[in-house]
């Protein structure tokens, strides 16, 4: 799907939510689209060509959309929404939805449960809010600026590990066609984690794998490149569990950062020194 970005409301309508009730609307609305997608789950679909795989993939995005877009603009009028996953760098200054409407598309359609929706309120550049719904559990991780992270209303707390050695790491493919200097990066960082951590996963999508983190249940995972819809609910999640953010190099990661690295703070200095090798 092209990059679209578009206003999406009434500029009469105040936005007159606080950011606590906008959460638990902005939930309301993923579990919404996820059950769209999930009467759409079922056998592994073949496609013959790339453009038949892509225009499913699309079918399953609008799908989602079709419910999110609306319900979005009613509770924030004012806010712009940012529909393509696969954009990267910063936004203009105000308020916008980043969203992933099928966040793990590829699993859906090969009939694989690691898959989910996301909305996520960017102020400003800044994350405040999100929310990710996987409909094959029922469960919906929610986080909000200085408020903590949950599950299902449950607070979430990162890994208290302090050894990189008795980790288990992740990461994920940035994206399709990705440039050949990022796919060996991609190899090289794999290779030295294989040789420092204790259990190493590659898979997609790259959410997932932020949820386990803030979770508490993976202790860090990396990405080189990656797009705002992949990271930004993670990154909001994991710092709100405690977790520490950065890119591969330990400087401060932002969505024009070239790689994105988050870890249970006891393993990140060990993490960065193995990804910078």
């Amino acid at each position: 799907m092209p990059e679209s970005t578009r206003t999406t409301g009434i500029a009469a309508a105040p936005d007159v939510l606080s950011d606590a009730d906008l959460l638990a609307q902005t939930a309301i609305a993923v579990r919404e689209a996820g059950a769209v997608l999930r009467e759409r789950f079922g056998d592994v679909v073949r496609h013959r060509t790339r453009e038949e795989l892509m225009d499913a993939l699309a079918a399953n995005d609008d799908a989602a959309l079709d419910v999110l877009r609306p319900r979005l603009t009613a509770l924030r009028p004012n806010a712009r929404l940012v529909e393509d996953e696969l954009a990267g760098g910063a936004l203009p200054p105000g308020e916008w939805w980043v969203l992933d409407p099928a966040e793990g598309n590829v699993n859906h359609l090969h009939a694989l449960p690691e898959w989910a929706v996301t909305a996520t309120l960017v102020r400003d550049n800044q994350p405040v809010l999100t929310a990710v719904h996987l409909p094959l559990t029922g469960e919906t991780y929610t986080a909000r600026a200085g408020a903590g992270a949950h599950l299902d209303g449950r607070p979430l707390h990162v890994s208290p590990t302090t050894d990189l050695g008795l980790s288990l790491v992740a990461t994920s493919q940035a994206r399709p066609d990705e440039d050949e200097d990022v796919v060996r990066r991609v190899g090289a960082s794999i290779t030295a984690m294989l040789f420092d951590a204790l259990v190493v996963r590659t898979s997609v999508p790259a959410t997932l794998h932020l949820l386990n983190l803030a979770a508490g249940r993976i202790d860090a995972f990396w990405q080189f490149a990656g797009a705002r819809a992949d990271l930004l609910p993670g990154a909001l999640l994991v710092t709100e569990a405690g977790g520490r953010i950065s890119d591969a190099e330990g400087r401060p990661w932002t969505p024009q950062s070239e790689s994105f690295l988050a870890a249970a703070p006891g393993v990140h200095t060990q993490a960065v020194t193995t990804l910078s090798r």
